[in-house]
């Protein structure tokens, strides 16, 4: 009913008409598997209510600052050393770039105090609580020596030309390793595998929710990040200076039906079950935000209080959604097989984000790290309902918690989650008339 209310309004219906005809470009249409939402009321919510707010959200001085160790090294193989492509490097932040709120380190203290905090402070090393499990929190105490702040509006993710055995080892470890493979299934899972046809999914059948679910997300992730490299292709290095731009060849061969067997399509309809759970996520802590002491701080009132209205916009949007992931039905067996199931989920998570310090592209792995983040948060907040409803009203320090590392990373994996649905439409569009 709310579906039938909502695309009687001329301008969203004209928009769906639209949407509708060019999802058949590349097969894309219908109800999604494992949830009550089809992908043509997505495009429309995220496209045109979505997507321009959460796309100036984070361009705000309290998001675009990442803190990250590039330099951790990967725990599983030796090191390949770092991509030599000049693409590939990520540029620190100075630290007298970085506002003085956001170094010192306590996002939720107020912006009138910001005056009162000494230099020596702002450059002290803490730790950060890298959120990278469902139920308890992984924290690492990173050194100042490697770990540095990051501008990501200087350090967009774009193709850098990493490509080869490392990055494919990365997936594949991924895919093979940490995704609930039966054993029974000898074929490689990473779906940029030669391809296999339709039949290969059939094991899939056999699985449990909780675990369909898991490689869902992992290769919704991984399409979203193919799609931003698909995007943010370079196009011309002539003249001296970079032209980056859409290269549709490419976007062909990683998810058209007729160059994939139709594993393109797959790929993409769990890109949109992915942004599913994030959304449901944001909406499920959006009475974190609400609480009156939850500032967003770098030392700024004035931007702190706008970016605070503009976040709380973004995030009652995502709560007017009619059609949001049932996440109740997971985890909801028997009391001790739901618990080994939780923590195999957690175990095979923790193991993905340890993957990303093996990643030789330091680009790749800057925004692979804030992506992987962001869902572990996501999937944290979704599996804390009862902890978030239970909140204080004025006690900044019991109960539910997010560090700002955590926040960042949320805010900024739902965007590019968002920029993918809306470089997607961009593709289609450029299918239908590639001149």
């Amino acid at each position: 009913e709310k579906r039938r209310q909502r695309e009687s309004t001329p301008g969203l219906q004209a928009a769906l008409t639209i949407v509708l005809l060019i999802s058949q470009t590349l097969k894309l249409t219908g109800v999604l598997d494992d949830c009550f939402c089809d992908i043509e009321s997505i495009d429309v919510f995220n496209n045109f209510k979505v997507y321009p707010h959460i796309r100036k959200l984070v361009e705000r001085d309290f998001f675009r600052y990442y803190k990250v160790n590039l330099k951790r090294p990967c725990p599983f193989w030796p090191d390949e050393g770092q991509c030599s492509i000049k693409d590939c490097h990520v540029e620190p932040c100075p630290e007298s770039k970085v506002p003085v709120g956001i170094k010192s380190g306590n996002y939720n203290k107020f912006s009138q105090a910001a005056g009162s905090i000494s230099d020596a402070r702002e450059c002290k090393t803490h730790s950060l609580t890298h959120t990278l499990t469902l139920t308890h929190t992984h924290t690492h105490t990173l050194t100042h020596t490697h770990t540095r702040y990051v501008d990501l509006l200087l350090n967009p993710e774009r193709y850098t030309g990493y490509k080869g055995p490392s990055a494919w080892r990365v997936w594949n470890s991924i895919y093979e390793e940490n995704c609930f493979k039966p054993r029974s299934v000898y074929r490689p899972l990473n779906p940029l595998a030669p391809s296999r046809g339709e039949g290969f999914y059939k094991w899939m059948e056999g699985l449990c929710l909780e675990k369909r679910v898991f490689y869902r997300l992992i290769s919704g992730l991984h399409s979203s990040i193919n799609i931003h490299l698909c995007a943010e292709y370079l196009l011309d290095e002539g003249w001296g200076k970079s032209v980056w731009g859409p290269n549709l060849h490419e976007f062909r061969q990683r998810f058209d039906p007729a160059e994939t067997k139709g594993e393109g399509t797959r790929r993409l309809k769990n890109l949109y079950f992915l942004y599913l759970i994030e959304l449901r996520a944001l909406s499920k802590v959006t009475p974190y935000f609400e609480r009156s002491f939850i500032n967003l701080y770098t030392g700024n009132s004035q931007e702190d209080s706008s970016t605070k209205e503009l976040l709380l916009q973004v995030l009652n949007e995502t709560k007017a959604f009619p059609m949001h992931f049932d996440e109740s039905s997971m985890f909801a067996g028997h009391k001790i097989e739901s618990k080994t199931l939780k923590e195999e989920f957690r175990l095979h998570f923790k193991n993905i984000s340890r993957i990303m310090d093996c990643v030789g592209c330091s680009k790749c792995r800057l925004w692979g790290t804030l992506q992987t983040q962001g869902l572990g948060t996501a999937l944290r907040i979704l599996f804390s309902e009862k902890e978030i409803k239970k909140l204080p009203e004025n006690s900044p320090s019991k109960g539910f918690q997010l560090t700002r590392q955590e926040i960042v990373a949320l805010l900024n994996g739902f965007a590019r989650l968002s920029t993918s649905i809306k470089e997607l439409h961009n593709f289609r569009t450029l299918l239908k008339d590639p001149r």
